[in-house]
């Protein structure tokens, strides 16, 4: 306690550079990292209730998220080449 109010006191934190703006809590990259994050919570949570609550073995698990992964590939791909092509397809 004492060390902070000395900090304070003898305004050392002038001499402290500020955060980049790269890496705010409100940036573009700590949002999409805040982003990831939840997603990878929402996959534990998932493969959680695949395994415990429906009973499906673990590689059933890794399977209906490896062909969930394939699947929205393909549909990204496709708004993408329509996009590209400008929707002439």
């Amino acid at each position: 306690k004492a060390a902070f109010i000395n900090f304070i006191n003898d305004k050392e934190w002038k001499s402290i550079e500020p955060v980049s703006s790269w890496f705010g809590p409100s940036s573009f990259l700590m949002s999409s990292m805040s982003a990831l994050f939840k997603l990878s919570m929402w996959i534990r949570h998932g493969h959680g209730y695949l395994t415990e609550n429906l009973g499906i073995p673990v590689w059933g698990s890794y399977a209906v998220f490896g062909l969930a992964t394939l699947f929205l590939g393909m549909v990204l791909g496709l708004v993408s080449a329509a996009l590209g092509a400008g929707g002439d397809l």
